[in-house]
C-alpha cells in the first residue's frame, strides 16, 4: 500500500504513467488526499449547484416528476456500464487518467445544459452518467493512500466532504440569484453556467493529482471489449461478484447491504421532485436553502461522527442501528404535508441517522479490497449501486403518478431491509483471515 511519506518521482511516461506526463512536477503523497477530496468537493459543487434549478427544464411538460425522474434514471443507468469499465482502466492504467477523463465528460456534459430545454437536460443526464465513475476511483484512490489505521476514517470524511458539497453547491447558486437578482426566467441559465466554471476547474484540479496506485497492469483492446461487454450484463457482474465473494469472503453481503441502502437513497434524487410539486410547493431559492440547511447538519454529524467515535464503535451494529431508527424518519417526510418547520425538523432527524450510513459501509468494503483489485471491486460496486439507482426511479416515479407520498413508503422499507442484512453476523472464520483482529473485534464480528 502506499504510504503518506511516499512521493511520485518517476519522470518518464513509460513508467509514471499519465500521471507523470500531465504533471512532470512531483508533489508530495500526502497532499494527493487533499487534492482527491477536492476534485470530491467540487464535483459536488457542480451537481448540487444546478439541483434546485433542475425543474425549469421540464417545466410546462406533463407531469414533470416523471421527467425529472427518467433523466435521474438515465445518468444512473449509464454507470451500470461506465462504472465497472473505468473501475478496471483505474486499476489498469492509474487513478489519475479517470479522473481527468471524468472531469472533462462532466465539464461538457455541463455545458450541453445551455440552452435550457428538457432535451438538454436529458441529454446531460446520458453523457455526465458516462464518466461518472469518478466516485468508484476516488474511493479507490483514498484507499490507495490510508494507512489502514486511518482508512476508516479517511473514507467517512468522504461522505463529510459530499455534505458539504450539499451545502456550499446550493449557497452558491441562491446567492448568485440573490445578489445579481436573476430574473425568474433566466435563473437555469446563470447557474449553468456557474456549474460550467466549477467543472473547468475540476479539469485542472485532476491535471494537477498525481497517480495513487503503484501497481499497473496496462488494459488491451481486447479486454476493455470484454469488460464492456460484462459490465453491461447484470448475471455477469454478479458472476464477478460471487468470484471475488471466493477470494475475499463478506464482500457479497457488503454489496447486497449498499444496494438495498442505494434502493432507500433514492429518496435523494426525489427531493427535487417532491419539493417544487409536492405540497411544499417551493421554488429554486427555497429549494437551495432547504439543501443549505441538510447539507450544514449534515457536516456536524458526519464530522463529529466519523472523527470521535466510528472508530470507537462496532461498525456494523452501528449500520443496523442507524438504518432502525432512519426507517421512521424517512416514513415521516411523506406525512408532513404543507408545514415546512415540521420538514425542516425531519431533515435534522434524517442527518442524525441514515446520512451517517453511506461513511460506514464505505469504510467496512474499503476493506475487503486490495490494492490489485480495488478499482474493480469499487466500480463493481457502483455499478450494482447503479443498477439499484435505476430500480428505485423507476419505483417512486411510477408511484409518484399516483401519490406523491407513496414513494417514501417504498425508501422506508427499503432502509429495514438494510439493517436486517447487517443484522446476519457474519462468522468468524469468513472474516478474519482478511481483517487484522482488532479491526474485526472493533467491527463487532466476533
Amino acid at each position: 500500500m502506499v504510504t503518506n511519506d511516499t512521493f511520485l518521482t518517476s519522470d518518464h511516461p513509460s513508467r509514471a504513467g499519465l500521471g507523470t506526463y500531465f504533471c512532470p512536477v512531483p508533489i508530495p503523497a500526502d497532499h494527493r488526499l487533499t487534492l482527491v477530496y477536492a476534485i470530491i468537493l467540487v464535483d459536488v459543487l457542480v451537481g448540487t449547484a444546478i439541483g434546485p434549478v433542475m425543474p425549469d427544464f421540464v417545466r410546462g411538460l406533463a407531469q414533470p416528476q416523471v421527467w425529472l425522474s427518467v433523466g435521474t434514471g438515465l445518468f444512473l443507468g449509464v454507470q451500470l456500464v461506465a462504472a465497472p469499465l473505468l473501475g478496471r482502466l483505474s486499476d489498469g492504467y492509474g487513478r489519475r487518467p479517470i479522473f481527468i477523463v471524468s472531469a472533462i465528460g462532466t465539464l461538457l456534459a455541463t455545458g450541453l445544459l445551455l440552452p435550457v430545454r428538457a432535451s438538454a437536460y436529458l441529454a446531460n443526464r446520458v453523457s455526465d452518467g458516462l464518466t461518472n465513475g469518478l466516485y468508484a476511483t476516488a474511493r479507490s484512490a483514498i484507499t490507495d493512500v490510508s494507512s489502514p489505521e486511518r482508512l476508516f476514517r479517511n473514507q467517512g470524511l468522504e461522505g463529510a466532504l459530499v455534505s458539504l458539497g450539499f451545502v456550499l453547491g446550493p449557497l452558491a447558486a441562491g446567492l448568485l440569484l440573490t445578489v445579481l437578482h436573476v430574473p425568474v426566467g433566466q435563473q437555469a441559465t446563470y447557474v449553468v453556467r456557474l456549474a460550467v466554471g466549477l467543472a473547468a476547474l475540476n479539469v485542472l484540479l485532476s491535471c494537477l493529482l498525481p497517480e495513487t496506485i503503484r501497481q499497473r497492469n496496462a488494459v488491451r483492446g481486447a479486454e476493455l471489449r470484454a469488460e464492456l461487454a460484462r459490465s453491461s450484463n447484470p448475471l455477469t457482474l454478479w458472476a464477478r461478484l460471487r468470484a471475488k465473494e471466493a477470494t475475499n469472503p463478506g464482500t457479497q453481503r457488503l454489496v447486497l447491504t449498499q444496494v438495498a441502502f442505494t434502493l432507500s437513497a433514492g429518496y435523494y434524487f426525489y427531493f427535487i421532485p417532491f419539493l417544487s410539486q409536492g405540497p411544499l410547493q417551493l421554488d429554486a431559492r427555497e429549494i437551495s436553502y432547504l439543501f443549505i440547511f441538510f447539507g450544514g447538519l449534515s457536516i456536524v454529524f458526519n464530522y463529529g461522527f466519523f472523527t470521535y467515535l466510528a472508530d470507537r464503535l462496532p461498525q456494523r451494529r452501528s449500520v443496523v442501528w442507524l438504518a432502525v431508527l432512519g426507517t421512521p424518519v424517512l416514513l415521516s417526510y411523506g406525512l408532513v404535508g404543507t408545514s415546512k418547520l415540521a420538514f425542516y425538523g425531519v431533515v435534522a432527524l434524517d442527518c442524525a441517522t441514515l446520512s451517517l450510513l453511506p461513511g460506514l459501509l464505505e469504510g467496512r468494503l474499503a476493506r475487503h479490497t486490495t490494492e490489485a483489485d480495488r478499482g474493480e471491486v469499487f466500480g463493481l460496486n457502483q455499478a450494482f449501486q447503479s443498477l439499484a439507482s435505476v430500480a428505485t426511479t423507476m419505483v417512486f416515479a411510477s408511484l409518484s403518478v399516483l401519490d406523491l407520498r407513496l414513494p417514501w413508503g417504498w425508501f422506508a422499507l427499503c432502509l429495514a431491509v438494510v439493517a436486517g442484512l447487517a443484522a446476519r453476523p457474519e462468522p468468524a472464520w469468513r472474516v478474519a483471515p482478511f481483517l487484522p483482529h482488532r479491526l474485526a473485534e472493533k467491527d463487532g464480528l466476533f
